[in-house]
């Protein structure tokens, strides 16, 4: 594990053992950080996830995530290990703990609302296996860019088990129809799929590519004022599960909130003055 240039909270940074973190220029870079098993999601890596992002929401300074996977996969699902050990152990708890398949299943749902409601823009990275946890991820992201030959699926009912955490939000993302035809299936798709269906935004024919795409979607974050983004996320957000009313409500709130901020002074006179904001430069 290696971190560079991260100035706040160190000591979360400092152990990981199943991701690699670093911090740069506002944005910070998580990897999934187990090649040897394509990065498949341990309980482990649920933690540490769920512990960087409730990092992060305390950090407004940080503009972007990015989430991207070791040697050229981005997430395998889950962990095979894990579900074994759970596998071995009672359901009925004497001393009224959580059945362990609940609570590994459980956690990893958790992590994808967190990520989901991060204030800052989330960005993946998907190349190579995209499958169960890693798909989940991509549906959660507020931007993906993908390799043209990355392969996505949800392959748990091929393994006798529902994609129990993951179905909303690939439904979110892509539809019903189009989340049934995937879940019942177990169908994998590449890339260029992935772009049509809706779960990926750029499709890149190389490494190269993918890091000029990834450095053009970050510019452009950051001409976005931090505040006003992470407020227009929750918006956007909420008109999924609220009345239109309640999510109207919310919006005259933002805007009146955000229209006396500090940011919107800041914007007014860039445009007068013909300039970059501050947050942009």
């Amino acid at each position: 594990m290696s971190t560079t240039d991260i100035s706040h909270d160190n000591s979360v940074f400092d152990n990981l053992n199943t991701l690699q973190a670093s911090l740069e220029q506002g944005v910070l870079h998580i990897t999934l950080n187990r090649p040897k098993a394509r990065n498949a999601m341990s309980l482990e890596m649920v933690k540490e996830l769920s512990t960087l992002f409730a990092t992060a929401e305390q950090r407004p300074d940080l503009r972007a995530i990015v989430l991207r996977g070791a040697a050229g996969h981005f997430c395998a699902g889950g962990d095979i290990k894990d579900m074994a050990s759970a596998r071995g152990s009672s359901p009925k708890r004497d001393d009224g703990t959580e059945d362990p398949f609940f609570t590994l299943n459980r956690a990893f749902g958790r992590m994808l609302c967190q990520v989901q409601s991060a204030r800052q823009v989330v960005v993946v990275i998907t190349e190579g296996a995209t499958l169960g946890g890693g798909f989940g991820l991509a549906c959660v992201s507020d931007v993906a860019i993908t390799a043209a030959d990355a392969q996505f699926g949800l392959p748990e009912t091929g393994l006798g088990l529902p994609p129990a955490q993951i179905a909303p939000f690939v439904v979110k993302r892509i539809g019903l129809t189009q989340a049934r035809r995937l879940a019942l299936l177990g169908a994998r798709f590449d890339g260029q799929e992935a772009q049509r269906l809706g779960i990926a935004h750029y499709v890149c024919a190389s490494d190269q590519e993918i890091a000029e795409t990834l450095t053009t979607v970050l510019s452009q974050i950051k001409r976005c004022a931090p505040d006003a983004n992470a407020m227009t996320k929750m918006l956007l957000l909420n008109t999924l599960e609220s009345p239109l009313e309640s999510v109207l409500d919310l919006g005259a709130e933002q805007f009146a909130q955000a229209a006396r901020s500090p940011e919107a002074t800041e914007g007014a006179m860039a445009f007068i003055q013909k300039r970059q904001p501050k947050w942009a430069e």
